[in-house]
């Protein structure tokens, strides 16, 4: 960091002080310019103006000589709603940016897009993003506010890590989203899809910008409420179960002391949730299909203070509390009530981030996060769990674990755009992280039967329980540092050339070396035509699942015993201890490497009309050294009959040894595509194939893999997504949401433990993985709703206050859709779904605006 800030010192020392000039355009919904609007333009956040402007007769304004760095535009102007509108400045003045106005009690119309439905050749224009603003997700059908959920629905699964989705806050990485819907400013997926400054490809990145606290004093406050009374039943529920959940959540924010230069937002909800699980099983005594409930409730309380220190500094302080609990949580399918598990969560974080403007060619930003989470689970049953395959799960949960963790992370950077183009470099630590876990799971043990007709002999496959010291301390730590340098060659053409290094402990891989370009460039003259592509090295990291594994099964201090062919209920003959068996391992491999990805693209972007826009791209990516695991000391063949090493049982060995690639061509269509649609509709159609289910996947076979390379677990042949919002009169809003994909791949297995490893997974002779294919999925959500204003404050004729009532209905057509089938021989269930997702549900919600 104190390098960053030297650096900054000398560079503004010998930069010229230009800047670039941001302009655009304000108009009310029917096009027409709106002369004599409030323009003003902040440092992103609740800062203080760094400069303001009025709209002239064409309704035009321009913000002159303006640095490098995150701006908000909020616009005001009598008897229309405010707006604030998010734009980033670079070496050159981005695109006009035209800002629509909605009178004051008429809906908004919306564009679920990316920041513009305008062509550009800047490197994070790319219009296959996806960008929705806050507003726009108040109309668009959302289920129980989860945005990140709605929204999650457009990433790709090639580009998520081992560690899952990437999701970023103001910037920062964050393991939980302790976030009130009503604070979030704009969503942002696949926007800049090769820069350098994240560790994944935009695909696998969600980022969220929250709202500022602004100078008038404002707030929004909402309550949503689902009832089984008004929803239909689940193909797999015996009779329609009581279900319930209520939602209140809101955010107050303003100005605090005379306004100029500090102010604050407070948000928070609390969310009850009384569900049940549907229970479709077959146990001795026949099939079992019961409802069983379960409660979950989640409070959040979370504020941030914003200060300008002077002119060119800005810094802001969040704190947030999440507390989660849920009961009888595991149940449901082919699991008895008997074997759930109680759990809870808090986590606390601190967030701080600083913005400086060092000079108009020089902007600095840090941005640091600590956090602490503590996370017990407890099973509700303490007897010895049973597993009969794909038939019942009975017992206890076995599933008794306290997990601790204190974090944080930091990000400092650097912005310097000199002419024509605009360098970025600097630190980034995702996670620097203190965890604890204090693991007392399968003390119980857990026996496993291939089927209802074994389980009745009781003649189980195989047994699993664990002795010893369960806790672990240990500390992770991921590194990255980048370089950027975006660099506009001609007016229509810009390169984008990066290069990226990531580092993690505990795997001796220490030359992850990323590069990233991408490119855009204009052909024709009006520069309706943008021809896009770019490539980059996207290296994985593990998370702190494999690292605790290595740490607690090294054969000292946490004990795993797998047996096959166990006696039962007494798995050990009389006269002998289980500690006397052997224990089995966990342990990187002498060549493990950190497994990278090749993501490329190539796309052309076609300006229709001046609210139209239309992308074709073709995408795709390469895995190397993709992560499994294998068990090195199973019982070879030909007999498969004992272990190589009869000290040990299994030997769990991580590899990077896997290969993966996908190919997809995707059509982007967005904007005002009809006279009353406006959103995005996107097409896609491709394949994706891998050799391996990822980290903790083992093959049936450990010595033979030629049948493991096929499409991967995620693969959807084709994909229809649609999302935007119908207006045609006041009284007519309604926003859509459509999504249909294709049946995933599963695999044929004979529920067997063929290998003797204590696994049944064997596939039939010659049968390769996941060479059957699911149940195609299409749903369709509507959203309607209408705002009653009733006036504005005195004094502030210009702020808003409205009630907006709301009905929400998900997968309206109520068509079942059916999870993936059995693919087990063994099981009486197979062939068929055991479950299905949700039936049709209705939604109502209110929402004040002050």
């Amino acid at each position: 960091m104190l390098l960053t800030l030297l650096t900054a010192v000398l560079l503004a020392q010998a930069a010229p002080r230009d800047g670039v000039a941001v302009a655009g355009v304000v108009q009310d919904q029917t096009g027409a310019v709106l002369p004599g609007a409030s323009v003003t333009l902040s440092i992103a956040g609740p800062a203080a103006p760094v400069q303001t402007s009025t709209t002239d007769q064409s309704g035009a304004f321009r913000f002159d000589h303006v640095a490098v760095g995150e701006y908000d535009i909020r616009t005001e102007f009598l008897g229309f709603v405010p707006k604030s509108t998010h734009v980033r400045v670079g070496s050159r003045a981005p695109g006009p940016v035209t800002i629509v106005l909605a009178i004051e009690g008429v809906t908004q119309e919306i564009s679920v897009s990316g920041s513009s439905t305008e062509t550009s050749t800047s490197a994070e224009s790319n219009l296959n993003a996806i960008t929705v603003s806050g507003d726009q997700l108040d109309d668009l059908p959302v289920l129980d506010q989860d945005v990140v959920g709605a929204m999650s629905r457009f990433l790709d699964s090639t580009a998520i890590g081992t560690n899952g989705a990437t999701v970023l806050v103001n910037g920062i990485e964050v393991n939980a989203l302790a976030l009130s819907a009503s604070a979030i400013q704009q969503i942002r997926i696949n926007q800049d899809p090769y820069s350098a400054e994240f560790m994944r490809p935009g695909r696998g990145r969600i980022e969220i910008i929250t709202k500022p606290g602004g100078k008038e004093y404002s707030g929004t406050f909402n309550v949503r409420f689902r009832d089984s009374a008004f929803a239909a039943r689940n193909a797999f529920a015996s009779v329609k179960p009581p279900e319930q959940r209520r939602i209140v959540e809101g955010t107050l924010g303003g100005a605090i002391g005379d306004g100029t230069h500090t102010s604050f937002l407070a948000s928070g909800f609390y969310d009850a949730q009384d569900n049940q699980s549907i229970v479709y099983a077959q146990t001795p005594d026949g099939t079992l299909n019961t409802n069983v409930a379960t409660p979950f409730r989640n409070l959040l309380a979370a504020g941030s203070v914003t200060h300008q220190f002077g002119e060119n500094n800005t810094g802001s302080f969040r704190f947030s509390h999440l507390y989660q609990r849920t009961t009888n949580q595991g149940v449901g399918g082919t699991t008895l009530p008997e074997a759930g598990f109680n759990h809870t969560d808090r986590e606390d974080e601190a967030t701080y981030t600083h913005q400086t403007i060092l000079s108009r060619q020089l902007f600095h930003e840090t941005r640091f996060l600590y956090g602490q989470e503590y996370e017990p689970r407890a099973s509700i049953n303490p007897a010895p769990k049973i597993v009969v395959q794909d038939s019942f799960v009975g017992g206890g949960a076995q599933n008794d674990q306290v997990r601790t963790e204190h974090h944080f992370t930091l990000v400092d950077a650097l912005t310097w755009s000199p002419g024509r183009q605009t360098v970025k470099f600097g630190i980034n630590i995702p996670d620097w992280s203190w965890r604890g876990n204090t693991d007392a799971t399968n003390v119980g043990g857990t026996f496993s039967f291939s089927s209802l007709a074994t389980y009745q002999l009781g003649r189980p496959y195989a047994y699993v329980a664990q002795r010893g010291d369960g806790q672990t301390l240990f500390l992770e730590k991921v590194v990255g540092l980048f370089v950027r340098d975006e660099v506009r060659l001609r007016p229509n053409l810009t390169i984008d050339l990066g290069l990226r290094y990531d580092w993690q402990n505990y795997f001796h891989d220490d030359d992850n070396v990323a590069p990233r370009l991408s490119f855009a460039y204009s052909p024709d003259a009006a520069r309706r035509t943008v021809l896009r592509g770019g490539a980059g090295i996207f290296y994985d990291r593990t998370g702190p699942g494999p690292i605790q594994d290595l740490l607690r099964y090294d054969g000292e201090h946490l004990m795993r015993y797998v047996l096959t062919d166990p006696g039962f209920p007494n798995p050990i003959p009389p006269g002998e201890s289980l500690a006397a068996q052997p224990a089995s391992l966990v342990r990187l491999a002498p060549d493990v490497t950190i497994p990278y990805l090749l993501d490329y693209g190539v796309g052309l972007e076609r300006q229709l009309r001046p609210k139209t826009t239309l992308a074709i791209n073709l995408h795709g990516s390469r895995g190397y050294d993709q992560f499994r695991s294998r068990d090195v000391n199973a019982p070879p063949p030909p007999d498969y009959d004992a272990r190589p090493d009869p000290t040990y049982s299994v030997v769990r060995q991580i590899e990077s040894a896997g290969t993966a690639k996908s190919i997809n061509l995707e059509v982007t269509l967005r904007g005002q595509a009809t006279a009353h649609f406006n959103g995005t509709a996107q097409y896609s159609v491709g394949r994706a194939s891998n050799d391996t289910s990822g980290i903790n996947w083992m093959p049936p076979n450990m010595y033979d893999l030629s049948r493991e390379y096929g499409p991967s677990d995620f693969d959807r042949t084709q994909v229809v997504e649609l999302f935007g919002t119908v207006t045609a009169g006041a009284w007519m809003n309604l926003g859509v949401a459509f999504e249909s994909y294709s049946g995933r791949p599963y695999s044929l297995i004979t529920g067997l433990d063929l290998y003797n490893t204590g696994t049944a997974n064997a596939r039939p002779a010659g049968v390769g993985r996941n060479t059957l294919r699911g149940p195609a999925y299409a749903s369709l959500d509507l959203r309607w709703s209408h705002e009653f204003p009733f006036g504005a404050a005195a004094g502030q004729p210009r702020s808003k206050r409205a009630l907006t009532a709301g009905v929400d209905a998900f997968n309206v057509t109520n068509r079942v859709n059916d999870n993936t089938p059995v693919g087990n021989l063994s099981s009486p269930f197979f062939g068929q779904p055991i479950s299905a997702q949700a039936a049709r549900r209705i939604q109502f919600s209110l929402r004040v605006r002050y």
